[in-house]
């Protein structure tokens, strides 16, 4: 009886219309995607795909959070015009935002979590392998937005995907930018800058620039 009343207590009408919106009845009657009433629906027009079965709360956006942050104050954003890809269960924290551009896809394994107030953006490809956890005030972005040009006029700033393996933890303040790869069981250090492929898995990164620091690391999810 307590999981039902707990079912009924997270429902809202955002969440009904999100689902609706988004999903095939057989789909949306399971409500796998619970929206917290401090999501802004800011951009619906992209489509969402699951590659797993497909259950009741699976994916929650909004949700869950960290005790330095007010989550009643602090607001998420959903913009998506692209297509995003569920493999599984997924937790966007409270205060984080999505914005994945026109033809771009962002791709979340199983067990993805973003712990709160932290942001995704791609104009091309994010992806994410399973069991990764994100901190807080990270950004994720493939892009510069504005483009740069040499003496030529040739664009030298294209957008570059992003792809993080499996396991992995990205501390706080990182800042992820195009063209990074971060190979499976890694942990990268708080504040870190990165942009390009690692190489080692298992290892430790941390800094600005980025430095492999440790090999033949455990980490506990």
């Amino acid at each position: 009886m307590n999981k039902y009343l707990k079912l009924l207590f997270q429902l809202n009408l955002k969440t009904i219309y999100f689902n609706f919106k988004y999903f095939p009845f057989s789909q949306a009657v399971k409500l796998p995607v619970w929206v917290s009433r401090r999501v802004y629906l800011r951009d619906l027009r992209g489509k969402i795909k699951f590659e797993c079965p497909v259950k009741p709360g699976m994916v929650r956006l909004g949700y869950a959070g960290v005790g330095i942050f007010d989550h009643k104050k602090s607001r998420s954003i959903w913009e998506v015009r692209g297509e995003v890809i569920f493999r599984g269960k997924a937790v966007i924290g409270h205060g984080s935002k999505i914005s994945v551009g026109e033809n771009a896809t962002l791709i979340l394994g199983n067990n993805f979590t973003i712990s709160a107030e932290s942001t995704i953006v791609t104009t091309s490809k994010v992806q994410f392998g399973d069991n990764n956890l994100l901190s807080w005030d990270i950004l994720v972005m493939d892009t510069d937005f504005h483009t740069i040009k040499n003496e030529s006029g040739d664009v030298i700033n294209e957008p570059k995907p992003i792809i993080v393996g499996d396991k992995v933890w990205i501390g706080c303040r990182c800042l992820i930018l195009k063209g990074a790869n971060i190979p499976s069981n890694c942990v990268i250090g708080a504040n870190s800058v990165l942009s390009k492929e690692l190489e080692k898995e298992k290892s430790l990164y941390a800094g600005n620039p980025i430095k492999h620091l440790k090999e033949e690391v455990i980490w506990d999810y």
